[in-house]
C-alpha cells in the first residue's frame, strides 16, 4: 500500500510499476485485436477548444468538463472523450485516406464527476471507430471488434452481454405518442435514466410528456417484432461470425450523448456488479456538425474504459489468470552477479555486449554479497543469473526457476539466452 501521506488527487491514480504493467496489458490486448481487424492508430491533442464539446454533446457532459481560460484568453477543455476530436480530425484529413476509415485510439480522458468504483476523473479509453460507411456491415464489424476484445481478455458469454438498441425505434415511438421533435432529446434523456432513477422520479419526468412509466417498461420488455431492421441485419451478420450469443436487443439503452443517431450498445457484466464496460453507437451527423457541414461522413464507434474492465478482470478467474501471466515481473532476461570484485570491468564489458545484442541485462550498481545479488535477481523476475567469478571468461549460468546451472563461455552464454 502507498504511504497515506503521498496520495494523488481524488479520482486520479498513480501507476507504480505493477499497476503500469496492468495498464500495458490492457493496451497491448486492445492493440492486438484492433490490428487483427485492420484498424490503424491515431491520437488527438489532450486539450481542445471548449466549443468542440459544446456543439453537439448533450447530457451531463458539459457540466463535467475540466474547463479553463488559458493565457491567451481562449476557452479550452481537457478532453472528456475522443469522438469530438475524431470528428474534427477526420474532417480535416479524410481526403488523404481510403474509405471507410477504421481508426482506433488509446488515451486518457478527464471528467469532473464524483469518483466511485469504475468511475474516475482521469481514465483511459480504447476508442474504435469506422467512418465513411453507412451500412449495417460497419455496425456489425464494430460490435464484433468489441466482443473479441472481451474474449481476448478471457471472458465468455457467461460473463458479459452486449445490450443493443436502436434510437430510431424511440424516435418513432416519440412521434407516435405526441412528443414533438424539439422535445425528443429530453424524452430520450428520460429513457437513458429509466433504470437508474427511482420509479416516482421517472414518472414525474414522464408526466411532462403525458406518458406512463409502466407502458415504457412493457414496450422495452416486449418490443414489436421487426421494430429495428438494422438490428436484425446486424444480428444475422453476427450469427455468421459465430458471435450472436453475446448480444441481445434491449431498448432501455439509448446512450446519454445527443450525437447518437441510430444503433447504440453497451457491454455489461452478467452479474450486474459494475457500470457499463463499454458503450457506443452510430453518430452519422457529428462530422458534419463539427465541420459546419463542410464534410459529411456517416460514422459508428465505441469506447472501452480501463477502470471498469480492470475490476471485471479481477472478478473473473479465467481473465485474472491471463492478466497475471502477462503482468508477472520480468524486468530483465539475465542478472549479472559479480562474485569477484576485481572482474567488474569485464562484467561491464559483457553487459554492454549483451545489451547491444538485444538482451535485457541488470547489473549490481554497488558492491554486494553474491547471495544478496541472487535474491535480487529472483525478486525482479529475471530468468537467469550469470555469475562472474575469478575464472572469467568461464561463466556460471543459473536458471532461477529450476536452480539448474551450466558452465559456459561468452559465446555459449549468448546461445543459452537466445
Amino acid at each position: 500500500m502507498p504511504d497515506a501521506r503521498f496520495q494523488p488527487l481524488p479520482g486520479f491514480r498513480d501507476f507504480a510499476p505493477q499497476e503500469y504493467a496492468l495498464r500495458n496489458y490492457l493496451f497491448t490486448t486492445w492493440r492486438r485485436v484492433a490490428h487483427r481487424y485492420g484498424f490503424v492508430e491515431w491520437e488527438a491533442p489532450t486539450i481542445e477548444a471548449t466549443e468542440l464539446y459544446l456543439k453537439k454533446s448533450g447530457g451531463e457532459l458539459p457540466t463535467q468538463l475540466f474547463r479553463f481560460t488559458d493565457q491567451g484568453e481562449r476557452d479550452i477543455t481537457v478532453r472528456p472523450e475522443l469522438t469530438a476530436s475524431l470528428g474534427r480530425i477526420a474532417a480535416a484529413y479524410q481526403r488523404e485516406y481510403t474509405k471507410p476509415l477504421k481508426w482506433f485510439e488509446i488515451g486518457s480522458c478527464f471528467r469532473y464527476e464524483k469518483p466511485q468504483k469504475g468511475r474516475l476523473r482521469e481514465f483511459v479509453q480504447f476508442n474504435a471507430d469506422i467512418l465513411g460507411e453507412a451500412g449495417e456491415g460497419s455496425d456489425a464489424e464494430l460490435l464484433s471488434l468489441a466482443i473479441d476484445c472481451m474474449r481476448e481478455f478471457g471472458f465468455t458469454a457467461d460473463d458479459f452481454v452486449v445490450r443493443v438498441s436502436d434510437r430510431e425505434v424511440w424516435l418513432r415511438y416519440a412521434a407516435e405518442h405526441g412528443v414533438s421533435e424539439e422535445r425528443t432529446p429530453d424524452f430520450l434523456a428520460v429513457i437513458d435514466k429509466l433504470e437508474r432513477d427511482r420509479p416516482e422520479v421517472c414518472q414525474e419526468k414522464l408526466d411532462a410528456f403525458g406518458l406512463k412509466r409502466d407502458d415504457l417498461l412493457q414496450f422495452i420488455a416486449n418490443p414489436p417484432a421487426g421494430c429495428s431492421p438494422r438490428y436484425d441485419a446486424v444480428l444475422a451478420d453476427l450469427e455468421a461470425r459465430g458471435l450472436a450469443e453475446y448480444v441481445k436487443l434491449d431498448l432501455s439503452v439509448v446512450r446519454g450523448l445527443a450525437y447518437y443517431t441510430g444503433l447504440v450498445f453497451e457491454i455489461f457484466d452478467k452479474g450486474h456488479s459494475l457500470r457499463a464496460v463499454a458503450g457506443g453507437g452510430r453518430y452519422n451527423g457529428l462530422v458534419a456538425t463539427l465541420s459546419n457541414n463542410a464534410v459529411d461522413m456517416p460514422a459508428t464507434g465505441f469506447a472501452m474504459g480501463d477502470a471498469v474492465i480492470a475490476h471485471l478482470i479481477e472478478a473473473c478467474p479465467a481473465a485474472r489468470a491471463l492478466r497475471d501471466a502477462a503482468t508477472k515481473p520480468d524486468a530483465c532476461d539475465v542478472c549479472l552477479v559479480l562474485a569477484a570484485p576485481e572482474k567488474r570491468g569485464e562484467m561491464l564489458s559483457l553487459a554492454s555486449g549483451l545489451r547491444d545484442a538485444g538482451v535485457r541485462v541488470d547489473i549490481p550498481l554497488a558492491p554486494a554479497k553474491m547471495g544478496n545479488q541472487l535474491k535480487r535477481a529472483e525478486k525482479i523476475g529475471a530468468r537467469y543469473a550469470a555469475i562472474i567469478g575469478a575464472e572469467y571468461p568461464t561463466i556460471e549460468l543459473k536458471t532461477l526457476a529450476t536452480r539448474e546451472s551450466v558452465r559456459t563461455d561468452i559465446e555459449g552464454l549468448l546461445t543459452e539466452l537466445e
